[in-house]
């Protein structure tokens, strides 16, 4: 998922898969696990570590990388002159040339899909680490959620995702976390999320796309926006491309 848009300052938040934070055109400030700000051009937090940012108003372009898509060290590849800090890697150089021409081309929206594709290949080819192929088997599973609720099943437990992995439930758990960074349940947070988003994104209301995905209601919806991206649901989705 691509985020392509003017932001200020977005609070601790942390996400269940690793992102990468460019500047399309400036700095920004980030802080991360409540440490001290730093000014850089791009940067990838990993999963589950808790960071803010304050772009200052000025373009900002995220992509966030599913586990068994991208690791944090495949979108790493994207930078050039990185420092390393706890949970995260910083640039104060240079730019990714690619994400500022989504944004600028009023277009994109007819090749971004291709463009974001051949950037993670690119970036996953150049990786050294690869997941842990019992967690992205069941990542995989579970990333196609609406089709399975559209064959009336249910989405994997952590049990059953522990079954088909051919392992115990205690050990699943353990080997999940140790590689995606988050939980197998918070992982599940995320994908609905992300369908919640997308439903946004192809045209639907906040109170639609939060009830097609799970949620109580809106309010519900926008609680768990803000813990997860750390900025209101309104201001944040008016920006947002798929």
């Amino acid at each position: 998922m691509l985020f392509a848009g003017c932001l200020g300052r977005n609070a601790l938040h942390s996400h269940s898969t690793s992102v990468l934070l460019a500047g399309l055109y400036d700095d920004f400030e980030l802080s991360v696990g409540k440490g001290r700000w730093v000014t850089c051009r791009t940067a990838v937090i990993r999963a589950g570590t808790p960071y803010e940012f304050d772009a200052g108003g000025r373009p900002l372009a995220v992509i966030y990388g599913e586990p068994n898509v991208v690791s944090a060290e495949g979108l790493a590849v994207l930078m050039r002159n990185v420092d390393e800090l706890p949970g995260a890697v910083i640039s104060r150089h240079g730019e990714v040339a690619a994400l500022r021409a989504i944004y600028e081309d009023p277009n994109s929206a007819t090749w971004v899909a291709p463009a974001i594709a051949d950037l993670v290949d690119f970036s996953s080819a150049r990786a050294r680490r690869q997941i842990d192929p019992r967690v992205a088997r069941a990542i995989d599973r579970v990333a196609c959620r609406e089709r399975l609720e559209s064959d009336g099943e249910d989405v994997p437990s952590v049990s059953t995702a522990a079954s088909q992995a051919r392992i115990s439930t205690s050990r699943f758990q353990h080997v999940f976390k140790a590689e995606v960074g988050v939980s197998y349940r918070r992982y599940l947070g995320w994908l609905r999320m992300r369908t919640a988003v997308r439903d946004v994104v192809d045209g639907h209301n906040l109170t639609t796309a939060a009830h097609a995905a799970g949620y109580y209601d809106q309010a519900h919806f926008a609680h768990e926006f803000r813990r997860i991206f750390g900025a209101p649901a309104s201001r944040s989705l008016a920006n947002v491309r798929r």
